[in-house]
């Protein structure tokens, strides 16, 4: 009989348990033939032998006359062997080793042989190899991600932005550039990102998803984003291209956990007492006298200047220049009769800053950087942008135009309160049909940073877009505020847009008017009112305060105004504090207000040094200088600006 193939071993044998043949082309329950031996150990090869086994003395053969002999019965003899099929197996593979390898056993001792079993492979290093201490829980639990298999070839669209060879080769070209970081990534073997080491599968899924999506959002200028692409992925860090691959695998795959969380800034110190910071601040109130050119408000416009903006706008016809992108459309403040609020569809714009690298002595020969978007890495005019907004938004800065809106005010003086301390504050800002509004406003005391007032504002113009970006504010937080002075005690976390915990519900106010009353409880004219870039902040509440404190004439830019160094950029430079680090959730108003101040308390420490050295003293919380100077002579005489305007002079500011 042939030997089977293997073609009948799922259809039941017909003779069932009755089937004679001892290599049964068919299946047979209960029965397994070597390939589908049970899975033993190494320790289970070894025959398990008595003591007569052991004793190692040969079995005496039986003569070739009575093995022949035997063979012709079972060959004439019909009947159905009575040894056990498995029984049977054995005896006919044992028949076949030869007599001098042959296992020595009794007849009541079984003997496991290795023919009957498949061979067993060695452990596998991953399982012999302790576990690193480098890795982490979360890297041994995480989930497993399958890729579906494709090839590199462009999917189909409705309408392609490029012919298929022209986006096979750039899809090829992108494809190769992935690979070269991947490789990279893939030499550090015991690095803790080896698990963002892709899969060809995975490589080529992730560039099929780059550019059907730059496909489909921007098929006129697809080819150049592509190839700009192309550009800076040979030129990623290996830090950089492992964020780039972990937003992919959390795109596509599952969630990789968040970072863990900075540890918490510690308190800043100056060693003065409450009391004396205060009275250092007085030294470092700057005069906006000649401040006006750089948006600075001393004055409220006339009633013939607001008349007059008012006229503009309606001659205007609601044409406004967008703030983003720079083109032109119109805004419909109450709705046109369509149920419109604004014309010219979505907005295409880039959100963060022009960057211009500083120039080098080899530029004339290697040629000067072009400058770049910080959000995205492009060069200016390469690309209309790398965002979309739902509508085109716009900012007023003319201050008569924002005293058409609301009027500005100046800060009442309050007799019955007397002197009151520093407040620090700042406000966020969302568009409008009547430009950039004030939605939220923090005030903190300082120098202790306790809050005073946290609220929404409601604005006076429909919202075109809260600037959730920057400003932090959802329309979560809208939905569930409640209004100012309720008491709530019993409030509950939420969750944002982006899957992110909110803080309990904020306090909200029906207009930019009723938070700038509120402001106004804790101020005085002479109360240090302290921000940074506070003009922003006193345009956005329409508030005209002659005492201010603003962090950016405190800490120059080089250049001078209109140039200004950013909060985030101070703060990480002086109080070694990072802020601003809510990615897509936004600024957090109370940290901007409480780093604002502490930025002023660190000047104030600076101010206190170069004092002490010229033997300056508190005295009763008073500011002495020395007597017997020039200085103990004009310190009546000088105002706060030329005071503080010395004090800098002395710090190299």
């Amino acid at each position: 009989m042939f030997a089977p193939i293997g073609l009948f071993k799922d259809i039941p044998c017909p003779q069932g348990q009755s089937c004679s043949l001892l290599t049964c082309m068919f299946s047979h329950k209960g029965t397994s033939s070597s390939s589908d031996a049970p899975k033993v150990s190494s320790s289970d090869l070894v025959p398990t032998l008595n003591s007569e086994a052991a004793s190692s003395k040969p079995i005496p053969a039986k003569p070739k006359a009575q093995v022949i002999s035997e063979e012709g019965k079972s060959k004439v003899n019909s009947k159905p062997s009575p040894l056990p099929r498995k029984e049977a197996a054995s005896q006919m593979h044992a028949s076949a080793i030869p007599p001098s390898k042959r296992l020595q056993s009794n007849d009541r001792t079984p003997v496991r042989l290795q023919s009957l079993s498949r061979e067993v492979t060695p452990p596998s290093k991953a399982i012999s190899t302790p576990a690193k201490s480098g890795a982490t829980t979360s890297q041994k639990r995480r989930p497993p991600r399958q890729a579906p298999r494709e090839s590199l070839n462009p999917r189909m669209l409705t309408k392609a932005p490029a012919p298929h060879g022209v986006r096979l080769s750039i899809l090829t070209k992108l494809h190769a550039s992935m690979s070269a970081q991947n490789d990279k990534m893939a030499k550090d073997k015991d690095g803790p990102d080896r698990y963002l080491v892709l899969t060809p599968n995975e490589l080529i899924t992730m560039a099929l998803d780059e550019e059907e999506k730059t496909a489909k959002e921007n098929p006129s200028i697809y080819s150049n984003i592509v190839k700009l692409r192309i550009v800076k992925l040979s030129k990623l860090s290996k830090e950089d291209w492992a964020k780039e691959v972990k937003a992919h695998l959390n795109e596509r795959y599952y969630k990789i956990g968040a970072e863990p969380e900075p540890p918490k800034p510690k308190a800043f110190t100056t060693g003065l007492s409450a009391k004396e910071e205060i009275t250092l601040a007085k030294k470092l109130i700057t005069p906006l006298e000649g401040l006006e050119e750089h948006g600075y408000v001393t004055k409220a416009p006339t009633d013939a200047e607001v008349e007059s903006a008012r006229k503009g706008v309606l001659e205007s016809k609601g044409w406004e220049k967008c703030d983003r992108c720079g083109g032109r459309f119109q805004v419909f403040p109450g709705r046109r009769e369509d149920g419109l609020l604004t014309t010219g569809g979505q907005c295409t714009y880039h959100p963060g800053k022009a960057l211009y690298p500083p120039k080098k002595q080899t530029d004339h020969i290697t040629g000067h950087r072009e400058a770049y978007f910080s959000c995205c890495n492009e060069s200016l005019g390469t690309s209309s942008g790398c965002t979309k907004g739902q509508t085109h938004v716009f900012k007023v800065s003319e201050t008569k135009r924002l005293a058409s809106i609301l009027q500005f005010e100046k800060t009442p003086a309050q007799p019955g309160k007397g002197p009151l301390p520093p407040v620090c504050f700042d406000c966020e800002m969302g568009y409008t049909t009547l430009g950039l509004e004030l939605i939220r406003l923090t005030a903190v005391s300082w120098p202790k940073g306790e809050a005073l007032l946290d609220i929404l504002v409601r604005p006076i113009g429909e919202v075109l877009d809260l600037n959730s970006r920057f400003s932090g504010v959802f329309p979560e937080h809208y939905t569930r505020a409640i209004p100012y002075g309720t008491a709530d005690s019993q409030t509950n976390a939420s969750t944002l847009e982006d899957g992110e915990v909110d803080s309990p519900p904020l306090q909200v106010v029906d207009s930019p008017a009723t938070a700038r009353a509120l402001l106004f409880e804790y101020l005085q004219p002479d109360t240090p009112l302290i921000g940074h870039a506070i003009d922003n902040d006193l345009n956005a509440s329409r508030i005209i305060h002659p005492t201010i404190i603003d962090t950016i004439l405190l800490y120059p830019h080089p250049r001078g105004l209109p140039i200004r160094m950013g909060l985030k950029a101070l703060t990480k430079r002086h109080l070694d504090r990072d802020i601003q680090t809510g990615g897509s959730r936004g600024h957090d108003s109370k940290e901007d207000a409480v780093a604002t101040g502490d930025l002023v308390r660190f000047k104030a420490a600076e101010t206190w040094k170069v004092l002490k050295s010229k033997d300056w003293r508190f005295v009763n919380g008073q500011l002495v200088p020395p007597p017997g100077t020039a200085d103990a002579a004009a310190d009546g005489k000088l105002g706060a600006g030329a005071g503080q305007k010395r004090t800098s002079s002395a710090l190299g500011d």
